[in-house]
């Protein structure tokens, strides 16, 4: 299976990243997961996970193959381009993380990991989570979209007709696993009328 790596930051959304990991997990692939600070709160506030400092929660809640980094560890192997993996999402993905990307500060091991797809060509899928957009947000994500990187904003869709909260996530994790090649039926795809 595929190896890839998935990072959850500060923006609300944190469902969206748990659905994304259970998926990967339950298709036998190997996760690199990096953890912000503020996706530690955001997680705890959302979901009541409260798994800072704990990363055998993570492996206890998700089972598989599962590896857990700190955001400070610029040290990680995903911090080289030397170390291959089939891809990375940034989900959710926080404004100042997009801005950090379309600088290229890799101030942290999520920048870092995200520069390392960029300068590899290697796909790079981030998630924004934020409304409304003001001129900055959309002139870093042109910049992200002009250098590769795939931006699925977590703008659900109601054509499938969802009938709860899990369905309408369902859709945007369905658009991400899209963007990672992974097949996947987590939703009723628009068929066109008849």
């Amino acid at each position: 299976m595929s190896e890839y790596i998935v990072a959850l930051t500060g923006a609300s959304g944190a469902v969206y990243g748990i659905r994304l990991l259970r998926e990967l997990l339950r298709r036998e692939h190997t996760v690199h997961l990096v953890v912000s600070e503020a996706a530690y709160i955001v997680l705890g506030q959302e979901m009541d996970l409260h798994f800072e400092r704990k990363p055998h929660l993570w492996r206890e809640y998700l089972p598989g193959d599962l590896r857990v980094y700190s955001n400070k560890d610029i040290g990680a192997r995903i911090a080289s381009g030397s170390y291959i993996t089939a891809g990375m999402i940034v989900i959710p993905c926080t404004m100042a993380t997009i801005s950090g990307l379309a600088c290229g500060s890799s101030g942290n091991l999520t920048e870092r990991a995200a520069d390392v797809m960029m300068k590899e060509k290697r796909k790079l899928i981030v998630i924004p989570r934020e409304t409304p957009l003001n001129s900055i947000h959309l002139k870093n994500m042109l910049a992200l979209s002009e250098m590769g990187v795939h931006i699925i904003p977590a703008m659900p869709a109601f054509y499938h007709k969802p009938q709860s909260i899990e369905d309408m996530v369902d859709f945007i994790v369905s658009k991400a696993l899209d963007a990672l090649g992974i097949e996947n039926s987590l939703y009723n795809r628009y068929s066109g009328q008849e």
